[in-house]
């Protein structure tokens, strides 16, 4: 079974920098165009089934990717972004490279990442572990196809899981830009990339 792990269009708060997580923001006009585009050039790919996480941002990317096409789409909250707790809407550019800021840690050494009252990384891992081992596991050998559309940091905890790295690789290759997708295989075997972060429009 192939899996395709997209992550959703732009919003206005990824163009402002700001700090996102469980907000319910949606698309910008710009994310929404990024997102039929890349239907377009998913739409001669069968799907058996999207699975989404919930929050309006990548909801709404996973409809505009489906477009007309008859493909269930299923939310799950296990696919939600990291949550920020009181700091969303901070401006990440602001406090990512001060180091006597707790959120220094988030890319630097996320092992270290202690959030005060937002998510940790293993908390993460947990989850989307267990969205893909409950979930999509059990499928390797019914479905041919499917799509999974998230968020950049809750991505790279499925990549976790699926490349079998600890928290101090969590940001382990480059981040996904607004609507690339990544192909990984999953047989009996277990799982292999394909193809990380590949898109169908211009790079910025």
């Amino acid at each position: 079974m192939e899996i395709y792990i997209i992550r959703h269009g732009k919003t206005a708060w990824n163009v402002d920098r700001l700090l996102q997580g469980g907000t319910d923001i949606e698309l910008n006009k710009d994310g929404r165009d990024l997102a039929i585009k890349t239907g377009e050039g998913l739409k001669d790919i069968h799907f058996d089934k999207i699975y989404s996480s919930p929050l309006k941002r990548a909801l709404e990317t996973a409809e505009l990717i489906r477009g007309d096409r008859d493909i269930p789409i299923e939310t799950d909250n296990r696919l939600r972004e990291i949550s920020f707790g009181s700091r969303e809407g901070e401006r990440s550019m602001a406090v990512k490279d001060d180091p006597n800021d707790p959120f220094y840690f988030f890319f630097h050494a996320p092992e270290k990442y202690n959030p005060l009252d937002g998510e940790s990384f293993q908390s993460v891992m947990e989850r989307t572990k267990s969205f893909l081992t409950e979930v999509v596991e059990p499928l390797k050998n019914e479905y041919e196809r499917i799509m999974i559309v998230g968020h950049g940091a809750m991505n790279k905890g499925l990549m976790c899981h699926i490349l079998n790295h600890g928290v101090e690789d969590y940001w382990s290759g480059e981040l996904q830009k607004n609507c690339a997708f990544t192909i990984v295989e999953l047989a009996n075997e277990g799982y292999r990339l394909v193809e990380r972060n590949k898109t169908f429009f211009e790079k910025e």
